[in-house]
């Protein structure tokens, strides 16, 4: 046997987990997965193999132009001392957690090591699409992560600029102070006359041009929530960071920012980061692939989630291209998804979503030990299933009601894919589509499952006529050596799933002696 058909054959760790190493050796691979039913969702995994020591290093220097722990920017606006509680505290800079790929198996962390480093990774996620389209004839997706398109750092401050925006909108309306950094603004069932009359109240006479000027690029929904700030400009990169993250200060009515220590060296590399993902979802849209962007920490996924739904906004006028992920383990999962459900209906743009259970439990439980703020996971398997389940039926519920009123030929604004090896899970929301009477050809729901793993539940769904989907990874056999060893390292937690799987494995092997059925080709429905 050739040595390439060997590393590729499934007797081979590489060839069990990964489809191999570019756009044309994965045909065998997405061919197969076709045959059942099943269409793929690529990544080029690819990673460099860095020491805890290299990796810390690279992390220290991304940190070295970030302020450090303080909230100077929001007392200055405010006029007053802020406690930098809860909602703050997680995004405390920390060179001592500079490697973040420490307790996460399932997940790749990309490092900062300069614009070229960058300019390399959206090339890549370029010819991912490439290869998706080319490969699946569009069915498929392709996967990116918004840390490896620029400084992971500016990240962290954009997301706390926007947990100080939360705050300052809060003090404008002087909400409860339980509810009012912790709940999102929930539910306050504030109109613009009503919000503008609290900012006169609050600001000097002097500050009347900045308040018009903020309640004209203020927008609100049906739950009262408030999104400050025209993002149609940033994404665009007609105007920087900076500049648009200002407020007038409660004191003087002057113009300040909420966001610390942004450099011209950081509007800068911020500006190209948004370039990037412009580049990448306009040749996934002239490709019509679609795009996940990944979720990833705490600390940056306020921003991720930000940037994500302007995505959507620009990209998802005609179909659902771009899609965000939502990682169920967070308290906050739940509200965050419907929040983001009402953007999309109000703004009218198609919604795509992608439901995890997530992977940074234990970092996020260690990082919230070490700076004394609420850990932000729930406390138990069971409740995140729960939290799961919910988000699911939400998702679902609205998807019927739109099928309802638009009729069921119509394209679903919303689509979802159940990203789970959870066969409770699965049968739950096969169950639910069945009560809500919504058929699998309807496009609001897929299901997805990593390559290698879970084919008893993925190649049953396709086959049954579900949109099913396979996590695919491909890339060089030596660069994909630490994509292998997490799943090495995963697959040490799933191996008493082997007895089941051997029982299953004998029972088709009986079924087919029974009948005669030696040779069976399996013919998947069409795509």
């Amino acid at each position: 046997m050739h040595i390439k058909t060997f590393i590729y054959s499934t007797a081979t760790f590489y060839g069990h987990f990964v489809a191999g190493e570019d756009e044309n050796d994965i045909k065998p691979a997405v061919k197969r997965l076709n045959d059942f039913g099943v269409k793929v969702i690529l990544d080029y995994s690819a990673e460099e193999d860095i020491s805890e020591e290299e990796a810390d290093k690279k992390e220290s220097i991304s940190y070295d132009n970030v302020a450090q722990e303080k909230d100077s920017t929001l007392s200055e606006v405010l006029g007053q001392p802020v406690v930098r509680d809860n909602s703050l505290k997680v995004f405390t800079h920390s060179k001592s957690l500079g490697d973040r790929r420490k307790g996460v198996n399932s997940a790749r962390t990309y490092f900062y090591e300069g614009e070229a480093q960058c300019e390399k990774n959206t090339e890549i996620f370029l010819k991912c699409i490439d290869a998706i389209s080319k490969a699946t004839n569009g069915t498929g997706f392709a996967a990116i992560k918004l840390t490896a398109l620029g400084r992971p750092q500016l990240l962290l401050q954009l997301s706390e600029a926007l947990i100080r925006t939360r705050k300052y909108v809060a003090e404008v309306l002087e909400t409860d102070t339980k509810r009012k950094y912790n709940q999102n603004i929930l539910k306050l069932h504030v109109n613009p006359e009503q919000f503008k009359e609290k900012l006169t109240q609050k600001l000097p006479s002097e500050a009347s041009s900045a308040i018009d000027d903020l309640v004209k690029h203020t927008t609100y929904d049906q739950n009262g929530v408030i999104n400050l700030f025209s993002w149609g400009g940033l994404i665009d990169n007609e105007i920087l960071l900076s500049e648009m993250l200002r407020v007038p200060c409660f004191k003087t009515g002057q113009m300040v920012p909420l966001i610390d220590s942004m450099t011209t060296e950081d509007n800068h590399i911020f500006s190209n980061t948004l370039a990037r993902l412009n580049t990448i979802f306009q040749h996934a849209t002239n490709t019509q692939v679609r795009v996940m962007v990944d979720a990833e920490q705490t600390y940056f996924q306020p921003a991720i989630t930000r940037l994500t739904l302007e995505m959507m906004r620009k990209y998802n006028k005609e179909k659902a291209i771009v899609f965000n992920t939502y990682q169920c383990y967070l308290r906050r999962t739940y509200q965050e998804l419907v929040l983001d459900m009402e953007q999309a209906n109000r703004q009218d743009f198609y919604f795509g979503a992608k439901l995890v259970r997530g992977a940074y439990l234990d970092q996020e439980r260690e990082r919230a030990k070490q700076f004394g703020y609420k850990d932000p996971t729930n406390p138990t398997f069971e409740a995140t299933t729960e939290m799961y389940h919910r988000c699911l039926v939400d998702v679902l519920m609205r998807a019927r009601e739109y099928r309802r009123q638009q009729g069921p030929d119509a394209a679903p604004k919303t689509r979802i894919m159940v990203a789970t090896h959870n066969e409770e899970t699965v049968r739950f929301a096969v169950r639910k589509m069945q009560e809500m009477n919504i058929p699998p050809s309807a496009g609001i729901l897929f299901f997805g499952q990593l390559y290698g793993m879970c084919d008893q539940v993925s190649f049953p769904l396709g086959q049954g006529g579900f949109s099913v989907y396979k996590y695919v990874p491909y890339g060089p056999v030596l660069e994909v050596m630490p994509y292998l060893s997490r799943r090495v390292e995963e697959n040490k937690g799933i191996l008493s799933k082997v007895k089941k799987e051997k029982r299953m494995l004998r029972k088709e092997l009986m079924r087919r002696f029974l009948r005669g059925q030696w040779i069976y080709t399996p013919v998947g429905p069409a795509s």
